[in-house]
């Protein structure tokens, strides 16, 4: 069984600072994001993922409007339009996972 070999004394932990890690500077940012700015950053990004969660919302709302208006066969056709649309916005979601992975790396 091997003996650790000498502990070199460090700084003493400081609780008001962050911490010091090796090779890693946070990058400090003079101006917060607000929510409306990250979201319009964001959708000019990937503007597929907006539209799509719409057409989920507006598919999923006439849906159930013509469900409570007693429209079954509407209201059944709606519903797969929902889930197209889900569907749509899962692809766009990953489409723009890739698109920025493939971004960062070049």
């Amino acid at each position: 069984m091997a003996t650790p070999g000498p502990v070199t004394p460090e700084a003493p932990f400081k609780p008001s600072q962050p911490p010091v890690i090796e090779g890693f500077n946070p990058s400090v940012h003079i101006h917060q994001e607000g929510f409306k700015e990250k979201f319009l950053r964001k959708t000019r990004e990937n503007p597929m993922v907006p539209i799509g969660c719409l057409g989920t919302a507006a598919a999923l709302t006439y849906g159930l409007y013509c469900f409570h208006q007693g429209h079954s066969q509407r209201s059944q056709f709606m519903m797969r339009t929902r889930i197209a649309a889900q569907g749509f916005t899962v692809a766009a979601i990953l489409l723009g996972l890739a698109a920025s992975a493939m971004k960062s790396r070049s």
